[in-house]
């Protein structure tokens, strides 16, 4: 079947992850994404380990986790647009494609004539999307961005991890780069609107995705409420604020979120765990009872799940509409029932040789399934790509190549 966006063609001149997972959205979606990487190194990744072992010396390749993670289905060329010839070879691959990403600090490549401006003058149809931390204007424009920094800068911090004064308290980052994460998602959904605008008027434009705009908008309803009340929202662990017991207990074999958020569920709650004189507590009639007295709830809770199995309480309090679940390992994760069904491990296979496993996309599309396509090894694409796209003989090619332009 035709993928959804099978015929688009997108220059994606990104590294790290922002700008790659959005280019990586587009290319599950079918689109031919071509990826510039500089001669001889490659993607700032794909020298942040774990790493795929080289076949050939039995070491480390380039191939790392991150890289693996979030450049599947693109075409890699190595060009060199520090050099005018490589420059300029970027610029005439530009003119052939629907859409340029590129995650440079703000100016940068209207040095080498790739800039928006300077595109669109050949391609007026062209979406281009620049990927920063905080914009193209503003006084904090022409910083760098780090998913760290823009953790802490956007608010995110503040609101994760456990409350002052309690050990271990204190604003905690995610693990996963989270500003990174959202800030390409949104990213690709901005580019997918501008190619429809395209279809339906001609006009290409520019897109501004800030890695500041989008952490913050992941705040959500935390910082539309500060916006209404004043209040700043405070740190809860892993406590819900608005609903108790909804926590983490620890159970014989690790823990479990148990996520009550009524009276209905609370009743069912004390039933199986033998407290049924707990919902008469006039402390912990109803939930807001219950947030106000969650310590003392959990004195009464938490002595029930010591001794017990995770397996056992879930099967138990499922049937009773308790919300529950484990807190998994990344092996838990993959030997999970509905994991496995879910088919979220994809193996393709690998130009080095072999196959390598990769998370599966998260799109599903019922007509026009999503396509699955092996990250490639550094310049993998070089002499393909500029033969087909560019007219260039091999003669030209190996000419380049031995000036270090490709």
């Amino acid at each position: 079947m035709q993928a959804i966006l099978e015929g688009i063609k997108v220059l994606d001149l990104t590294r790290v992850v922002a700008g790659p997972l959005c280019t990586q959205v587009l290319a599950d979606m079918g689109a031919t994404v071509f990826k510039i990487e500089r001669p001889g190194q490659g993607d700032d990744t794909r020298r942040m380990g774990p790493f795929l072992a080289d076949p050939q010396t039995g070491g480390d390749s380039n191939d790392s986790a991150l890289f693996l993670a979030y450049n599947r289905g693109k075409r890699s060329l190595t060009v060199d647009i520090a050099e005018p010839r490589g420059a300029a070879l970027v610029r005439r691959l530009a003119a052939r494609c629907d859409v340029v990403v590129e995650n440079y600090k703000v100016g940068t490549l209207a040095r080498y004539g790739l800039d928006y401006a300077t595109l669109a003058r050949d391609n007026p149809r062209l979406v281009y999307c620049s990927v920063t931390g905080f914009g193209q204007d503003g006084p904090y424009a022409a910083r760098p961005a780090y998913d760290f920094i823009l953790q802490g800068q956007a608010g995110l911090m503040s609101t994760c991890g456990r409350p002052d004064g309690e050990p271990g308290g204190g604003p905690m980052r995610t693990a996963i780069p989270i500003a990174d994460v959202v800030t390409g998602l949104y990213a690709g959904n901005a580019v997918l609107g501008a190619l429809l605008h395209v279809q339906r008027t001609g006009e290409g434009q520019h897109l501004d995705a800030a890695m500041l705009d989008a952490s913050v908008a992941l705040n959500g309803h935390l910082a539309v409420g500060y916006l209404m009340t004043g209040r700043l929202p405070s740190r809860m662990g892993n406590s819900n604020p608005i609903a108790s017991p909804s926590e983490v207990f620890d159970c014989a074999d690790g823990q479990l979120i148990v996520a009550v958020g009524n009276n209905g569920q609370f009743d069912a709650l004390c039933r199986l765990l033998g407290l049924e004189q707990l919902p008469a507590d006039p402390r912990f009639a109803t939930n807001a009872l219950r947030v106000t007295h969650r310590l003392a709830l959990r004195e009464e809770l938490a002595p029930c799940f010591a001794p017990r199995r995770r397996a056992e309480i879930v099967a138990s309090f499922e049937p009773a509409g308790i919300p529950c679940g484990p807190i998994n390992t990344m092996a838990d994760v993959f030997e999970d029932p509905q994991s496995r069904h879910r088919e979220l491990v994809q193996r393709v296979p690998h130009a080095r040789g072999g196959e390598v496993d990769l998370l599966r996309s998260p799109l599903r599309f019922s007509r026009t399934p999503v396509q699955h396509g092996s990250p490639p090894v550094l310049g993998e694409h070089t002499a393909e790509v500029l033969a087909a796209e560019l007219g260039l003989s091999e003669a030209q090619v190996q000419a380049l190549a031995a000036e270090g332009v490709v």
